[in-house]
């Protein structure tokens, strides 16, 4: 009995696993923004759902290049660096999630922080990620960084994630 009480204390201050979908206000514009470890369906709250359906929606993907990376999903992970508050975030990110979508990339390869304007998270979730622009998508495979799309694609968003992990 004491064992399950000290399980249920414990999941209660939810120290096994991450936290996510926390909110704070933007000081520049008095907004509501994401701070920390988000997903997906925080972006359905009322303060971002307008934009990130919108980008969602309306980015099409090339189908040509999104059945090339379905050969290269095996042990890739992504993690996304954003903010809320930043027009880049709010364009590319929908927009590579709609990719992720398309390839029915595995969620929980898949991680997402939130930064606010001075690129810091909820605690300390992107002090060792060099993070200077957002939005940030890293790639992982086999735990190790293989390349990174910092801010805008040099090309576009589904080319340069095949590029890189083409190369890798």
């Amino acid at each position: 009995m004491k064992i399950i009480l000290i399980y249920l204390f414990l999941i209660s201050l939810n120290l096994f696993g991450q936290d996510y979908n926390h909110f704070t206000i933007d000081t520049v514009k008095n907004k509501k923004m994401l701070i920390g470890y988000c997903t997906k369906e925080a972006f359905q709250d009322t303060a971002f759902s307008n934009w990130f359906n919108e980008n969602y929606s309306n980015y099409q993907p090339d189908n040509q290049i999104l059945d090339e990376l379905q050969n290269f999903l095996n042990n890739l992970k992504i993690k996304i660096v954003l903010g809320t508050w930043c027009s880049d975030s709010r364009e590319f990110v929908p927009a590579f999630l709609k990719i992720l979508d398309s390839i029915k990339f595995p969620e929980e390869n898949l991680e997402m922080i939130c930064v606010d304007r001075n690129k810091k998270g909820y605690q300390n979730e992107v002090d060792n990620l060099d993070i200077n622009f957002v939005p940030t998508f890293i790639f992982y495979k086999n735990d190790k960084e293989i390349g990174r799309i910092i801010e805008i694609p040099n090309t576009t968003l589904e080319n340069d994630f095949l590029e890189i992990v083409k190369n890798n």
